[in-house]
């Protein structure tokens, strides 16, 4: 595992927990940048590893967020947790996201204006967290069905 993902986790599994919701608030719910990054941190990652977008660094995670993940998502957003695995300092989550493609997704679907399709993502997020914040973020789902769904690729 590289030097910058993770190290010695401070906080209990419970606390993980509370600590990736707080998060995911300010991802989804209050779409507020800097309590996102509030959670993170000073060298964070995140990496869509479909795609490899993101960022590292709170400087860049800033850009990615406020411009390209937080005002993408549509408004009928419904993520439906499937499983959630927690270990020492860690966090896997695997999830079901579904939305109409009714906005810009840059880093999903870069240049691709909307489609207006229904879509439906299985996500895998692996979450590792040094002391009492998130380190790094990589999120990983299945590109091909993604881009079938929008018409990119054939059946």
């Amino acid at each position: 595992m590289p030097e910058h993902d993770a190290g010695p986790a401070a906080l209990s599994p419970r606390q993980l927990e509370e600590l990736w919701a707080e998060h995911l608030k300010g991802e989804f719910a209050t779409k507020d940048v800097e309590a996102t990054l509030a959670t993170m941190v000073e060298d964070a990652y995140v990496n869509h590893m479909p795609v490899n977008t993101g960022g590292r660094g709170k400087a860049a995670l800033r850009v990615f967020y406020r411009d390209d993940f937080i005002p993408s998502w549509p408004d009928d957003l419904q993520m439906t947790p499937v499983n959630r695995v927690i270990g020492v300092g860690q966090l896997v989550d695997e999830l079901r996201a579904t939305f109409t493609h009714s906005k810009p997704m840059p880093w999903l679907l870069p240049n691709l204006p909307p489609t207006g399709k229904q879509l439906a993502m299985d996500i895998v997020v692996v979450v590792q967290f040094r002391g009492d914040k998130v380190a790094c973020e990589r999120i990983y789902w299945d590109h091909a069905a993604v881009l079938r769904q929008v018409g990119l690729l054939k059946e």
